[in-house]
């Protein structure tokens, strides 16, 4: 990685959660990922949804979630602001979201793997750098497993 070249001294270890391949320049190859497209509307009405987030399932509905951003804040606005999240082909360039988890990517990342194992002073978290998909409650025990691991502290909830 170029900031631990330039700045080896920096810090004793490093916890880097970009994508592993991008972490090795893609030496090895390139890992897939999904990626997400969004479209955000400004909508004539009080509220849209009554939540801040519902999820779609459904074959025929081609986006996989919407957002209304005033339920994070509680806003009482007459108009809303809502996000259309869809499922998008991922190319290098683009935002990787989600591992494509087949028998490819797998191989490959465990070839990343190896070369990470040997690092010592870099740890490879989240779902970029351990290449997987996370709920967020296993994202938030991913975490804090992190910090007894590294730390030696049991971590605390606000």
């Amino acid at each position: 990685m170029k900031l631990i070249a330039a700045e080896p001294d920096i810090a004793a270890r490093t916890v880097y959660c970009g994508p592993i391949d991008a972490f090795y320049d893609f030496r090895l190859g390139t890992l897939e990922y999904r990626s997400l497209r969004f479209e955000t509307e400004t909508l004539d009405e009080a509220d849209h949804q009554g939540v801040a987030v519902v999820n779609y399932t459904e074959r025929e509905v081609p986006y996989t979630r919407v957002i209304e951003h005033k339920h994070f804040e509680f806003g009482t606005q007459d108009k809303t602001v809502i996000t259309r999240e869809y499922p998008a082909d991922w190319k290098p360039g683009d935002e990787p979201y989600y591992p494509i988890n087949d028998a490819r990517n797998e191989a490959l990342y465990r070839q990343y793997e190896e070369l990470a194992a040997q690092e010592g002073d870099v740890v490879f978290a989240g779902r970029l750098g351990g290449y997987k998909y996370y709920d967020m409650d296993k994202a938030i025990a991913a975490a804090f497993e992190l910090v007894r691991n590294e730390l030696g502290v049991e971590p605390t909830e606000a």
